[in-house]
C-alpha cells in the first residue's frame, strides 16, 4: 500500500504522456531500463541512461535543461521517478511516457533493435563503458568501424595494436615490406620470431592475439594508382603510417576523390606531427605542402634515422584522432598540425587553411586523375 501511495504521490508531481500525444520530430527521448532490458529493442535515437546511474550521467548526456524529455521505462513507473528525479535537477520540460516501452511497442509505433554487446565484450570494454563520451553506443560504433592501416611499420604498428585493443572490429593493412631485424628498434607489432615474415601477415598475428574479435584483411602490396580507389573506398577513415612523398599525395588525390578523411602522421630523426585532413570538411594534404619536395630533400628514416620510441608517441596521437572521428567527439586535427619536438619535449600547433588554388581540392579542379607520384622522393 505504501508502494502504490508513494506511486501516486510522486505522479501527482510530474506530467505523463500518451504515446499519441508526442511530436516525434521535437522530443528527445531518455530510456532508463537496465542494459538486459535495451536488447528487446528501444525508441529509435532514445539516450540511455540506467535509472539507477541517472543523476551521475544526466548532464554529460543532456546539457539543455529546457530539452523537451520524455523518459521511458517498461511500463511508466520507474519513468515517473526519473521524471521526478530531472525536474528536482533543474529540467523544466519533463514528461513520463505513459505505459513505457511496452505500451509504446503495443500500439504499433516505430521501435528498432539495437546492436549490444554480449559478456565478453563488456567486460573487455568495461572502461569505455563508463566513459559517457563513449558508452555501449560509442563501443558499437568502434566495432563496426572500418580502418585501413597504410604501412605496418613504426607508425602503424602502435596505432594498429590500439586500435585493436579498443574494439575497432574491421581493420585493413596494407604494406609490401618484409620484417626485418633493423625495423625492431622501433616497429612494436613485430617481433624476432617474425623476422623474415610478410609485414601484413605479422602485423595481422599480432593484432589478432591481441583482440581475436577483429577481422583483419591484409594486402601485401604497395598502393598505387590501380589499386587504391578500390582497397581505399572499402573503409571509413585511413591512417597514415607511410614514409613517403608519393604514396601521400597518392592517397590525398584518393581521399579527396572519395570523400575520405585520412590521419596523417610523419617522423624525422627526434620530431614528430599529426594532422587530419578531412576533404569534406577542411584543406587536404595538398593544401597543406603543394608539391612533394625534391628527393635530396626527403630523406627516409632508413637514411636520417629516428628515435626508436618516437612512432609510438606520434602512433598513438593517429589511433586518438582515429577513434575520434569514429566517436563523433572531441576537437580534430582539422585545419590544425601538430609537432611534437622530443628533444626540448614541446609540442607546437599551427594552422593550415584550405587553399582555393590547391592542384586537387581547389574550386577551380573538376576531374582529379588517379596518377603515381613516383618521380619524387622515391625511397
Amino acid at each position: 500500500m505504501q508502494s502504490k501511495n508513494l506511486i501516486s504521490q510522486v505522479k501527482s508531481e510530474i506530467v505523463e504522456i500518451e504515446a499519441d500525444d508526442i511530436d516525434v520530430s521535437a522530443t528527445t527521448f531518455l530510456d532508463v531500463r537496465e542494459p538486459a532490458e535495451v536488447e528487446g529493442g528501444v525508441i529509435e535515437d532514445s539516450i540511455h541512461i540506467p535509472r539507477g546511474t541517472l543523476e551521475t550521467n544526466i548532464e554529460n548526456k543532456i546539457t539543455d535543461h529546457d530539452e523537451n524529455i520524455v523518459v521511458y521505462c517498461a511500463s511508466g513507473i520507474r519513468s515517473a521517478f526519473a521524471s521526478k528525479t530531472l525536474s528536482d535537477l533543474g529540467y523544466t520540460n519533463v514528461k513520463s511516457l505513459i505505459g513505457g516501452f511496452n505500451g509504446w511497442k503495443d500500439k504499433g509505433n516505430k521501435f528498432i533493435v539495437p546492436k549490444v554487446l554480449n559478456s565478453s565484450q563488456a567486460i573487455r570494454y568495461a572502461r569505455h563503458l563508463l566513459l559517457p563520451e563513449v558508452g555501449e553506443a560509442g563501443q558499437q560504433k568502434l566495432i563496426d568501424a572500418k580502418v585501413l592501416l597504410l604501412g605496418a611499420g613504426g607508425l602503424g604498428s602502435p596505432a594498429g595494436m590500439y586500435l585493436a585493443a579498443s574494439g575497432v572490429g574491421n581493420i585493413g593493412i596494407i604494406d609490401m615490406d618484409i620484417v626485418d631485424n633493423s625495423n625492431l628498434q622501433r616497429q612494436i607489432i613485430h617481433s624476432t620470431q617474425t623476422i623474415g615474415m610478410e609485414k601484413t601477415e605479422s602485423a595481422k598475428m599480432r593484432l589478432l592475439g591481441l583482440n581475436p574479435d577483429c577481422k583483419i584483411e591484409t594486402y601485401n602490396e604497395r598502393l598505387n594508382a590501380d589499386n587504391a580507389m578500390e582497397i581505399v573506398s572499402k573503409y571509413d577513415i585511413v591512417l597514415d603510417g607511410t614514409d613517403n612523398f608519393p604514396t601521400r599525395f597518392l592517397l590525398n588525390d584518393v581521399s579527396v576523390t572519395l570523400g575520405i578523411p585520412v590521419v596523417h602522421g610523419s617522423i624525422f630523426r627526434f620530431e614528430g606531427q599529426v594532422s587530419v585532413f578531412d576533404p569534406t570538411n577542411g584543406p587536404c594534404y595538398r593544401c597543406f605542402l603543394p608539391e612533394p619536395p625534391p628527393p635530396e630533400l626527403a630523406p627516409s628514416c632508413a637514411e636520417a634515422g629516428v628515435l626508436g620510441v618516437l612512432p609510438g608517441i606520434v602512433g598513438c596521437l593517429q589511433a586518438i584522432e582515429t577513434m575520434k572521428y569514429i566517436l563523433g567527439i572531441g576537437d580534430l586535427l582539422i585545419g590544425r598540425v601538430l609537432s611534437f619536438d622530443s628533444l626540448e619535449m614541446k609540442f607546437r600547433e599551427f594552422k593550415i587553411r584550405k587553399n582555393p588554388d590547391c592542384k586537387t581540392c581547389g574550386s577551380h579542379v573538376e576531374e582529379i586523375k588517379i596518377k603515381e607520384y613516383d618521380q619524387y622522393c622515391l625511397v
